[in-house]
């Protein structure tokens, strides 16, 4: 069963200038397309899309990116650029767990911890922060999404003992792999006002009806189905499960009204309704 898993940042008509702006930050982004609504590119090799949304949901902690930077002055560097016009969640500094690190929100609201010496198969790593309701569920979910990938593994779980600053047994840091894309998790019992929305989701792009709906019911179970391929899984993070052959038809102006007229109708993706629709 063959997959690829992206990002997608909801934007409110900032898609591009966001996309330009890591490309100053970091130096590594390669567009791959770009239109009105949708700017898709990759970071250090792993896929991201940025998406004018408007202006229905807004980027919090509960999902942040990792950088791991091979030097002091990658990470000052990254950093610096970052913090222009953002927000500071940890200042950079030296802690326990690496030399040098800090955690900072830009001025997209896109959370960023950058760390020296953080190993990963991708430089960039998306982090899930498990927190109110679903505080001490990251286990179950890094389970249930390794479970269901193909060329999926955990890498490493730390969880918190007696007299740290967290419940006993909650995640301190995990890592595992998707499709070999690495994935961070972890739990916060502290009362925090945010929690996982649309605005960071998962993008998994597949061939056929059968991967469609495979991946469309193991997500939905116990969670919640949207529109045009969204659906929430049981602890709120949201994917999208969408075909390869819709690129084909967006990219092309005969089909793109057609398309996109079909599957605004629609909750979970069927490529039969898509193809009929352009005919």
């Amino acid at each position: 069963m063959t997959n690829t898993i992206a990002t997608c940042i909801w934007f409110d008509g900032k898609a591009k200038e966001a996309a330009e702006f890591y490309n100053e930050v970091f130096g590594a982004v390669e567009i791959i397309s770009e239109n009105p609504l949708a700017v898709i590119y990759k970071l250090f090799g792993r896929r991201f899309m940025h998406l004018n949304g408007g202006p229905g949901y807004t980027v919090n902690p509960s999902i942040s990116f990792f950088i791991s930077a091979d030097s002091e002055e990658e990470v000052n560097t990254i950093w610096e650029k970052l913090v222009v016009n953002g927000k500071v969640l940890m200042p950079l500094n030296t802690y326990s767990w690496s030399t040098k690190y800090g955690w900072c929100a830009d001025k997209y609201g896109v959370n960023w911890q950058i760390m020296l010496g953080h190993e990963s198969s991708c430089k960039v790593m998306p982090n899930l922060m498990f927190t109110g309701k679903h505080a001490g569920k990251a286990q179950a979910a890094i389970t249930l999404y390794t479970n269901i990938f193909k060329e999926a593994t955990t890498i490493a779980i730390s969880k918190y003992e007696q007299g740290e600053h967290d419940v006993e047994g909650y995640i301190k840091y995990a890592q595992f792999e998707l499709g070999k894309l690495p994935f961070g998790a972890m739990d916060s019992s502290a009362d925090h006002s945010f929690h996982f929305n649309e605005a960071v989701s998962f993008v998994v792009t597949v061939d056929t009806q059968e991967e469609i709906d495979y991946y469309w019911n193991q997500l939905v179970e116990n969670g919640a189905a949207g529109r045009c391929g969204w659906l929430k899984d049981q602890y709120g993070v949201s994917w999208q499960i969408v075909p390869s052959i819709l690129g084909k038809l967006m990219t092309n102006p005969e089909t793109a009204p057609k398309a996109t007229y079909a599957f605004l109708q629609m909750s979970k993706f069927v490529i039969a309704d898509l193809e009929n629709a352009v005919k």
